[in-house]
């Protein structure tokens, strides 16, 4: 019997549409296995029980907003399960599907009709003092920026170790695709077709007005490092994770090998929940 997962963001109508879906999946010989939030910074889960392992499901649900389900790709890992968020939360691009929509969503994935898209991931590695401090992967963005009340960051940055430029400013994005639409958006950053090779840096109110957001093929290595000078600045991941940086640590970023698989159902399209999202002129909300 196939087994689905479900990720559950901790509020009531999540928590009780969530009940609902489990019986529908049982009547329909679907084996279901709660997975509770909240996720801790390193991806281990805090549950009443036993996790399974990501790689046994047919697929995950993530009923909730970006955020959790951030944090439940943080959780699948490497692993190449299908997954597919449901909008119970603010403003957000990763669940597609509505809770009016879940049920026909359900029903197309037990029938497998549906098709994946690959959504693209970074790799992360922190090297302080020439040690490796931390591996991670992101699917949103890396961010450098400054604590409060911090001075300027300067950003060193290169390109497969050609030098670039030093940024400063008070921080610096580094997103995929599928990340253009959060906090780079805000920041000032293009808006990137989640199926377009690229990565996308972009300052935080950069210190020089010419340093505008820069698209840099997939394949490129960055480098980045924190002149002496930089202090108190933090490193956050996917907004899920961070740590205090400083100028002994260096910053790998390149295209993990390991994509995130998406459930794209017929009927959702991705020019449509942008419109909504932003409001555009023939959105829907």
């Amino acid at each position: 019997m196939p087994t689905i997962g479900l990720i559950v963001k901790p509020v009531p109508e999540a928590q009780q549409t969530a009940d609902r879906l489990e019986k529908w999946l049982a009547d329909h010989h679907m084996a279901v296995v709660r997975i509770n939030p909240p996720l801790s910074d390193n991806g281990d889960t805090e549950n009443r029980g036993t996790a399974p392992d990501p790689s046994e499901l047919f697929c995950l649900f993530v009923l909730g907003g970006d955020g959790t389900f951030l944090s439940a790709v943080r959780w699948l890992g490497d692993t190449s399960v299908p997954v597919l968020g449901v909008k119970f939360g603010q403003v957000g691009f990763l669940a597609e599907i509505t809770a009016e929509d879940l049920f026909t969503a359900a029903e197309a994935v037990i029938q497998k009709d549906f098709a994946i898209q690959q959504r693209m991931r970074l790799a992360v590695t922190i090297i302080k003092d020439g040690r490796e401090r931390s591996r991670e992967i992101v699917l949103n963005d890396v961010v450098v920026a400054k604590s409060t009340l911090a001075r300027l960051a300067h950003v060193e940055v290169y390109i497969d170790n050609h030098y670039l430029t030093t940024f400063r400013a008070d921080g610096l994005i580094v997103s995929t695709p599928t990340g253009s639409t959060a906090y780079s958006l805000a920041a000032g950053g293009p808006v990137i077709h989640p199926e377009v090779p690229g990565i996308i840096m972009t300052p935080i109110c950069p210190f020089t007005l010419t340093n505008r957001p820069l698209v840099i093929p997939d394949r490129a290595i960055i480098k980045m490092s924190l002149e002496r000078d930089s202090s108190n600045m933090i490193l956050t991941l996917d907004g899920q994770a961070g740590m205090e940086i400083n100028h002994r640590d260096r910053i790998l970023i390149q295209k993990s090998p390991h994509p995130v698989h998406m459930i794209k159902v017929p009927g959702i399209e991705y020019f449509d929940i942008l419109k909504a999202k932003l409001s555009w002129s023939g959105g829907r909300v």
